[in-house]
This record gives C-alpha cells, structure tokens and sequence, in this order.
C-alpha cells in the first residue's frame, strides 16, 4: 500500500443541477438529482475532517453550485474551519445581493466561466439565452466586492478565431487571472469530441496568441493555459497524480481521485456517508489503484518522467484503448499514441457535427438549437 501524504484541495461539487448545457461539460452522463445530495450539515461535516487532514483550499463546484440556497453557510463553515473557499461558476444565477452575502461569508476567489467572448457565440454554446451578458455584468460585480476574479475561457474549434477578444474581455473586466483551457474529452465533450476537437494548425495558433499575450500582459493578468493531450507528445500530471493532491466529493457523497474517475469501469467509490473522509483518502480501493508507480506498465514504469507526469491520465487511457492500467495515449512512447493522433486529424479534418446538449434527466441529450431562458428546472439536472 503506498502511503499518502495528505491532498491540498478538496473539490466539492454541491450539485449536479445547472441551467447552462456546455456541450463540454466534465460532467458525467449519468447525473445525481436533488434528491441525492448530500444536506448541509453532512457538507460541513466533511470539510472539517478535510481540515483535520491537511486540507488546505475548498473549491465550490457542481453543476452550478449557486443554485444551493445553503452556499453562505457552507463557505462561513470552511472560513471558520481556516480553508481557502473558491467559488467556480457559471455565474447566471448571481445578483449584487447574493455576491454580497458570498463575501459576507468569507468567500475569497470566483471562478467565472465563459463560453465565447460575444453574445451570439457564448449563448449558443452554453445554450443559454442572456447567459453572456449576465456574466459580463457579475464580473464586473464580483470585482465591485471586492474579490479575486479568474475568467475560464474554455476553447475549442468553434471559438478559437474569438481567442484574442477572450483576453481582450479579462483584461477588461480587470480579472487577476485568465485560465485558457482547450476542451479535456471525457463527459459530454468525448460525446461531442467531433464538434469541438480543433485543427493542429488552430492549436498552433492559439499557442501563439497566448505566449504573446502572456508576455504583453506581464504583471496585468496571470495566464493559465491547458491545451488538448491529443496533440501532445507527453502527457501532464493529472491532478497533480492519481490520490496525489485531490480529492472530489460528488453531490452523492461519493470520493473521487478526480471529476471523471466515475467513468473507468471495476472502481468502486466509497461515500462520506459510510466511512470518515481521511480513511477514503488512505486506504480505498479507487484512490490506491493508481497512486504511486508501483501499478505503471512499461514503458512507464522506467521513464525517468514517471514522478513527472505520474502516468498522465487514467480517464484518458481508458476512453482511447479501453484500459486503464495502460500508457497514456498522449505520450509519444504508448503504442497507442499514434491512435490519439489520428483521431485528432480525422474529426478535425471534417466539418464539425451540431452540439448533443444534455437534455432534461439524466442522460438525456438533443441536438442544436438549445437556447434556454430557463433558471434551473426542479429535476436534478438541466
């Protein structure tokens, strides 16, 4: 068993509900109801064995984590417990008032997602009518309170050609920190991985435009930039490693090694609700099966990377090759590299298919146009 030293950062998806319908969204497909999530005397039970363990920063997720209605709680009991709160949001659902409180309660830092730099293309691909305006205007109201601000841009072939109005738009709505993220396929963006994979000459580009910017902006705007492993030649350190420095707990209770374990088969996730936050973190079967090096095949297991990258994605491996346990795809020593590769020119290559939006319910999906002037429906997920 290897040992573990205690995770940074504890992601807290409060909810699996949200209005908007990114054809991205990490996601799973399979998605928690109302009905299942954990109450808020439950939430505040695990953020303090979090802080017994060395937890250091919460972060508020979903889903949209404003649709809770106990949210200021839940960020007051992280401040009173010493942890750094970060709110990641798509920010529809915010007003003054609601920001107010948030800070009230000792909220530090907001995460806003946009989906393009102009109302047409962010609306259409949140699929949400009013979706850009309204979170221009919270940013302006986030910085109004007094809190940090980061802008998520998430980038993808149909909103590339808008990358430099996206920078444009950080710096306008004086965010401290622009994160510039191509799309991660797993979720709804592996369903919709043929609409959104980009060109090898679009990455490129946008590369550029970043470095750029990077330099230009220097002590302005912090820039964070994630580009797709499909055009990789050696994969990143997701998560920072396998049980290395994180630990999501989903709406259900449920402990994850990160936001998209659910999707390799034969793990089973232990709940917050059956055993104590720390003994999940030590000794369960989904955070010891790809910690450490000891599971790594070759050629990973005598790379000089391989306490580096720790392996590269599990998630990742598993969607491409149907295995796990096997090397990331995105490194160009796996047998499989090849494989990612190709699957990157040939959807890029091609005309880009309508978005599959989710639909109302758990699983349920349509297609373009799927602008809604919705708050969040009273079933469990949008």
């Amino acid at each position: 068993m290897n040992a573990a030293a205690p995770p940074l950062a504890l992601l807290a998806e409060l909810t699996h509900r949200c209005p908007l319908r990114c054809p991205y969204c990490s996601n799973p497909l399979e998605l928690e109801r109302a009905s299942g999530e954990l109450d808020t005397d439950a939430w505040v039970r695990v953020f303090g064995e979090a802080a017994d363990m060395g937890v250091l920063q919460v972060h508020f997720s979903g889903g949209e984590p404003t649709v809770r209605k106990d949210l200021e709680r839940l960020v007051a009991a992280c401040g009173a417990l010493g942890l750094y709160t970060n709110l990641i949001t798509s920010g529809v659902l915010l007003d003054e008032g609601r920001i107010a409180a948030l800070a009230g309660a000792g909220l530090e830092h907001v995460q806003l997602s946009f989906q393009d730099s102009e109302e047409a293309g962010g609306d259409r691909i949140g699929g949400y009518k009013g979706g850009h305006a309204k979170k221009v205007e919270v940013a302006r109201l986030v910085r109004k309170a007094g809190l940090a601000l980061t802008l998520n841009m998430v980038v993808h072939r149909q909103n590339l050609h808008n990358l430099p109005a996206m920078i444009e738009l950080a710096v306008g709505l004086d965010a401290h920190r622009v994160e510039i993220a191509h799309v991660q396929y797993y979720g709804w963006g592996l369903k919709n991985r043929a609409a959104l994979i980009p060109t090898r000459a679009q990455l490129d580009e946008a590369t550029a435009v970043v470095e750029a910017a990077r330099q230009r902006l220097k002590g302005v705007l912090v820039f964070d930039y994630v580009v797709p492993d499909y055009y990789a030649r050696r994969p990143k350190s997701c998560m920072g490693g396998w049980g290395r420095n994180f630990l999501n707990v989903m709406p259900s209770g449920r402990v994850l090694p990160c936001h998209a374990a659910e999707t390799i088969p034969g793990l089973r996730f232990d709940s917050v609700s059956d055993r104590p936050l720390q003994q999940i973190w030590e000794t369960s079967d989904a955070f010891q099966r790809f910690r450490g090096t000891g599971w790594m095949p070759e050629p990973c297991r005598s790379c000089d990377r391989r306490e580096i990258d720790w392996g590269g994605c599990r998630c990742q491996a598993f969607a491409i090759t149907g295995d796990a346990a096997r090397t990331d795809p995105a490194c160009e020593l796996s047998s499989d590299h090849q494989r990612i590769v190709e699957l990157a020119q040939t959807e890029s290559d091609r005309a880009p298919p309508a978005f599959v939006y989710r639909g109302l319910g758990a699983g349920a999906a349509r297609t373009e146009p799927a602008l809604s002037e919705d708050a969040v429906p009273g079933a469990g997920r949008s």
